[in-house]
């Protein structure tokens, strides 16, 4: 992942912004508890955890990537923004890491996962990890590309094969990995298509124990 980051980290946000749909519309929903915790899974460059930070002021926020070249990148726009009290940053394997050693928190009240499912290949390891993170009355938030299924086909393959240039798949079966991954540890799932199938978006909430 840094060999592709090392380049792309410096204009990622510029181009991204046109195309990583429902992005915002996610963290507009977060909603964290006052004073509670927030983790992005596969943070990237911090665009998306400085915006939440500044949304929701009273939360703190934490973010993994398992690229050193994003982190980099992430940290001197953190610094840059005067977020560095409230925006923790940690290398981390979205399918396995341990919070409790990176940061010294073990659950979160809010974990988000935005346009990296269809990066990661165990996508499903990594969905039933941010999930196995969330504190008690926890929710998981996600965005990722849709099925197109409302757009024309021509734009369907030509939005594939652009992507596939980038290693990114869009995950057909998302709605039941949700499904599963939300009734294998007690809680329920909701999924949403968006912008006629361009992008879409579901959560996991866990309930209070």
């Amino acid at each position: 992942m840094d060999a592709i980051y090392r380049t792309q980290r410096h204009f990622y946000d510029l181009t991204r912004k046109y195309y990583l749909l429902g992005r915002d519309r996610l963290i507009r929903r977060l909603d964290p508890p006052k004073g509670g915790s927030v983790i992005e899974i596969g943070c990237g460059t911090g665009r998306n955890l400085i915006a939440a930070a500044r949304a929701w002021p009273e939360a703190r926020f934490y973010g993994i990537d398992i690229s050193e070249a994003m982190l980099e990148t992430a940290r001197a726009k953190v610094a840059k923004a005067g977020l560095t009290d409230r925006i923790t940053l940690a290398q981390g394997d979205a399918t396995e890491f341990d919070a409790q050693g990176l940061f010294g928190i073990a659950t979160f009240d809010r974990v988000f996962q935005s346009y990296t499912l269809s990066m990661i290949p165990d996508w499903r390891g990594a969905l039933r990890e941010g999930a196995g993170k969330l504190a008690p009355g926890g929710r998981l938030d996600l965005v990722d590309f849709g099925q197109q299924e409302k757009l024309p086909r021509a734009w369907r393959a030509f939005l594939y094969s652009w992507l596939r240039k980038f290693d990114v798949s869009p995950r057909g079966d998302m709605k039941a990995a949700i499904d599963e991954v939300a009734g294998g540890i007690g809680a329920s799932g909701e999924f949403i298509s968006l912008y006629r199938g361009y992008a879409w978006a579901g959560s996991i909430g866990q309930t209070e124990r």
